[in-house]
């Protein structure tokens, strides 16, 4: 047997699965991987819990087909993003916990430098808006507020890593020649410390944050052999490295400017395809890289986020008690004919794109002594949906490009209704994915063309399948009119935290 292992470290477990030359998934094995919460703001993981749920995920799946290294074409990695980690080159141990993607602890710092006047240089380099959300301030945190740490970095002894380099060289560390320290493209795009038009570590950013170059990993193509595997499984060569959202936009198969993917979770992500050339944002979207093959130019993509989406239907099962279980939702909310008037807008941990107000805060509108709980449920899955249609709304007006469909996947992607809303909404087809595994698919299609288990991009795209289609079935007034309605609705619920004027 010969296949791919793709490893997919997310924020609350780490997978490894299995994948044939057909595309399908052999087998799967999964771990949790628990958060930490030393208090309000801060959210960490344990690296060595990290690299020890992935490692056990590996050993479940292989042990599942009765499968050896010899079996094992090439391996691809995808992970949560931004997610920072510093360690010891010698020991190989961690100095501190991971500071997750959510941690806002830098914030300040961010202020400082964007006060400072920076945030159009870094958004021009990097084409990242200046946020704790990103690598480089967490970096600088912990240089700063673990004891030693500065001067170990500055004399070459510490590593950084986003979580793919921590992987890798966890994998790599019992090789001939030592272990591998590199990451790919998509992931130094997330640092604010990486120039996507030159493609390497700036030095001036570096110079900006304080942060010593010697701690950066060597930055490699998303596909195409980049490390060699020690004793886990000797020999197999790491093909494919992918941050999650730009793998589920490969996975999705949006090879072509224009192309765009919806991931549906807790919150949301989008990714628009955008082709060689960075296209730079006038809403407030990213500029990211997509994914660069070995020998090829890199691809962009434009990015905008939806902080709360699954998570406003979690709030209306555990916060209001108005369902028992989330899978409730749909049918409460197809059991009327309409939301009644009432809008919510989700904003339980603020606005992201194409706002970015932190002090937003959830709001329900429209509410009369005729409201019911099916109509705030229903209310609810709107307010996902038209968040997402903020999002396109604004890619479209940055790239110029007309939308053809949206591609979807994620967990919220199930729901019939919610997509129906969003086809309606965005007067676009949205069409799932008939291979639901988007981004581990990614990961694996990365490796597959990197080791040559697949011959191109175009036997690819023949292996992907199409799901479910949904069409638009509202007339443009009424589409017209429940988004300046929508429109509306957040004006009122931002800048709420925000401390009163007298």
């Amino acid at each position: 047997m010969s296949v791919i292992l793709a490893l997919d470290q997310g924020t609350s477990s780490s997978r490894a699965v299995l994948i044939g030359t057909d595309a399908r998934i052999l087998a799967t094995a999964q771990r949790e991987l628990p958060q930490i919460y030393p208090q309000p703001g801060w959210v960490e993981q344990d690296p060595e819990t990290i690299w020890s749920t992935q490692l056990a995920a590996v050993r479940d799946v292989m042990a599942q087909l009765q499968l050896t290294a010899a079996d094992i074409a090439a391996v691809g990695i995808t992970n949560q993003r931004e997610t920072t980690i510093l360690w010891d080159r010698s020991t190989g141990h961690p100095i501190h916990n991971a500071l997750v993607w959510q941690d806002r602890r830098s914030a300040p710092l961010c202020d400082q430098l964007r006060a400072a006047g920076h945030e159009p240089l870094f958004q021009q380099k990097t084409g990242l808006i200046f946020d704790a959300y990103f690598s480089a301030s967490k970096i600088r945190w912990l240089l700063d507020n673990v004891e030693g740490a500065r001067a170990k970095a500055e004399s070459g002894q510490l590593a950084f890593g986003t979580v793919d380099s921590w992987l890798i060289w966890k994998l790599t560390r019992n090789q001939k020649g030592g272990p591998t320290h590199v990451t790919d493209v998509t992931n130094a795009s997330r640092t604010l410390l990486f120039n996507i038009h030159t493609l390497d570590w700036d030095d001036e950013l570096l110079r900006i944050f304080d942060i010593p170059r010697s701690l950066m990993p060597t930055v490699v193509p998303s596909s195409g052999p980049c490390a060699t595997l020690g004793d886990l499984l000797p020999n197999v060569p790491i093909c494919g490295i992918a941050g999650d959202q730009q793998a589920a936009l490969f996975g999705q198969m949006c090879l072509h400017p224009g192309m765009v993917k919806n991931t549906y979770g807790t919150g949301c992500f989008m990714l628009m395809q955008t082709g060689e050339k960075p296209v730079a944002s006038t809403n407030r979207l990213l500029t990211t890289i997509a994914w660069q093959l070995a020998g090829q130019p890199a691809q962009y993509a434009l990015e905008g986020s939806v902080f709360i989406a699954g998570a406003a239907v979690q709030w209306l099962r555990d916060g209001l008690g108005i369902i028992g279980s989330s899978a409730e939702v749909e049918p409460l909310a197809a059991s009327v004919p309409d939301s009644g008037g009432v809008y919510f807008v989700p904003s339980l941990s603020g606005l992201g794109a194409p706002y970015w107000d932190a002090d937003a805060r959830g709001l329900i509108l429209g509410l009369t002594r005729g409201t019911t709980r099916a109509h705030i449920a229903r209310a609810t899955l709107e307010g996902i949906a038209l968040q997402v249609t903020d999002i396109l709304t604004a890619m479209q007006a940055d790239s110029a490009i007309a939308i053809p469909e949206l591609r979807v996947d994620g967990g919220a992607s199930a729901n019939h209704l919610l997509m129906q809303m969003q086809a309606d909404l965005l007067g676009t087809p949205v069409v799932r994915s008939g291979t639901p595994e988007s981004t581990v698919m990614g990961a694996a299609y990365l490796a597959g063309l990197g080791s040559g288990f697949w011959s191109s991009v175009s036997e690819l795209e023949s292996l992907w399948t199409r799901g479910e289609s949904f069409t638009p079935a509202i007339s443009t007034t009424e589409r017209t009119t429940q988004l300046t309605r929508w429109k509306e609705a957040v004006s009122r619920s931002q800048h709420w935290a925000t401390e009163p004027t007298n």
